[in-house]
């Protein structure tokens, strides 16, 4: 299968390229790309593209498949992925979404300021790491088995409130609720009950952290004062998914969709992509298992932020007040949703992997408080740069589904970094730079900000886009990793 190269992609106007669907046979619609030129030189180098390629071949698929500016190669989908399918008889993959349904990012606010929280880092990078077991496998003192599990997959973050993590106020801060109501947990194996059963309040390994920023530069007075953030503000970022379970539903549903595939004469250009029609009884059975791990995920954030305020009341006491949650969004998930197509409204299957959803000003689907800004988008960098909270504007609703960025997108791998990074080395660098860090070497070297692209650079070409609008500028001061 032939690679693309520079000389197959067409500019289309600043920061948007397509490669046309004459590119290949078996394309159904072409596949863009949203990047600045410098990042679609270094998206070339690795397989993404062809991925997308391969992405605009699935049943069913609507307008174009679609990669945003952080993207990587990942597993079938490439990794800031965006497809929509026709609902209800177009395709979902298990690709589209990844292993850790419902990976995403909440950001919570603080009364204090940098100065205040400075010279209480290190306690409080001790703390946080005391309160948050993370890493390969951790248990949490959560446990949850039988009809207690199958009540966390339905309620989702209503279930930790009602047991006393956080307060009924968070949920309308929470994408969906923090709830997806086609959840059905006798639909996921329990294999997958099993590997979640004390997961819950736990971080996990790879990329996932827990960070203590301060707001170090605002760009929009008015939205910022919506969202109620101002310079030099603390606040605390948490991005996780679904843990074990998440990664267990993904298999046993990648391993029944290629058995049935045949079944539908479906055929792919890479067996990762696996998929069967939305309407079938496996890919329904899919759907409510995903939106289940969905669920499983926001209950993990949401007692995950509860361990934060615990942690940040020992360190501070009364005086810290308490963290409020500024929004909880998902980056790793199948929606359905209605966009305009074709110029007239259609319901589809909207695939994110590795990007978040962006809605513009006047949405139902974001909370109130929100609606004449536009729903708040988390950008988390890396843990020696810096992260992003941007504004979802109506453009990306006209240009991505809804849909915008997640991070920075890796540049090296896990291996590769590795090879380049002395851990306990970078470990003393960053908190010369007054970064404390805590976690095992491993994980350290792993996420290195080496092996990330300049999200400066990401974000600056989601904005002259129009998908989205800067908001704020976020610096690290202390990060938890597993």
């Amino acid at each position: 299968m032939k690679k693309v190269r520079k000389a197959d992609i067409r500019k289309i106007e600043d920061y948007l390229w397509e490669i046309p669907k004459s590119f290949r046979q078996d394309m159904h619609v072409p596949a863009r790309i949203l990047a600045n030129e410098t990042l679609l030189n270094d998206i070339l180098d690795d397989r993404s593209l062809n991925q997308l390629v391969n992405v605009a071949c699935l049943p069913g698929i609507k307008e174009a498949s679609l990669v945003m500016p952080d993207v990587h190669e990942g597993y079938g989908f490439p990794i800031g992925g965006v497809a929509a399918t026709a609902h209800p008889e177009g395709a979902i993959s298990p690709g589209g979404i990844g292993y850790d349904i419902n990976c995403g990012v909440r950001l919570q606010v603080s009364r204090l300021q940098r100065q205040e929280v400075e010279n209480h880092l290190e306690k409080l990078s001790k703390e946080l790491n005391a309160q948050i077991p993370s890493g390969m496998g951790k248990s949490g003192h959560v446990r949850v088995y039988g009809d207690e599990m199958n009540e966390v997959l339905i309620k989702g973050a209503k279930w930790a409130v009602e047991h006393g993590y956080g307060s009924k106020e968070d949920l309308q801060y929470i994408e969906s609720n923090g709830r997806l109501s086609f959840a059905d947990p006798t639909l996921v194996s329990i294999m997958a009950k099993n590997r979640g059963a004390d997961q819950l309040g736990t971080l996990g390994s790879g990329n996932h952290f827990v960070e203590v920023d301060y707001v170090e530069k605002i760009y929009d007075d008015d939205i910022a004062q919506t969202y109620g953030l101002r310079e030099g503000q603390v606040v605390v970022l948490i991005h996780t998914g679904s843990r074990g379970l998440g990664h267990q539903v993904a298999t046993d549903y990648i391993r029944s969709m290629m058995r049935a595939m045949p079944k539908y004469g479906i055929q792919i250009p890479d067996r990762e992509l696996t998929c069967v029609p939305f309407n079938s009884e496996e890919g329904q059975d899919y759907f409510k298992a995903m939106c289940a791990a969905a669920n499983f995920a926001w209950c993990n954030r949401q007692i995950i932020a509860a361990e934060v305020a615990d942690a940040w009341e020992t360190v501070f006491g009364e005086d810290g007040g308490e963290l409020r949650l500024l929004y909880d969004v998902a980056h790793n998930i199948a929606k359905i949703e209605t966009h305009t197509i074709e110029n007239r409204p259609q319901k589809v299957i909207v695939h994110r992997k590795g990007a978040t959803r962006a809605f513009g000003p006047g949405s139902d689907e974001i909370p109130q408080a929100y609606a004449k800004v536009g729903q708040p988008v988390i950008i988390p960098g890396s843990m020696g740069t810096c992260s992003y909270v941007l504004a979802g504007a109506a453009k990306s609703e006209e240009m991505t589904f809804g849909s915008c960025c997640h991070g920075a997108g890796r540049r090296l791998s896990r291996t590769a970094v590795k090879k380049q990074v002395n851990a306990p080395v970078l470990k003393q660098e960053l908190k010369e730079k007054g970064i404390f860090v805590e976690g095992s070497y491993r994980g350290i070297a792993e996420e290195a900000p080496m092996a990330y692209k300049d999200v400066n650079l990401v974000v600056d070409t989601v904005e002259t886009s129009g998908i989205a609008k800067k908001v704020a500028k976020l610096k690290p001061m202390a990060v938890i990793k597993g």
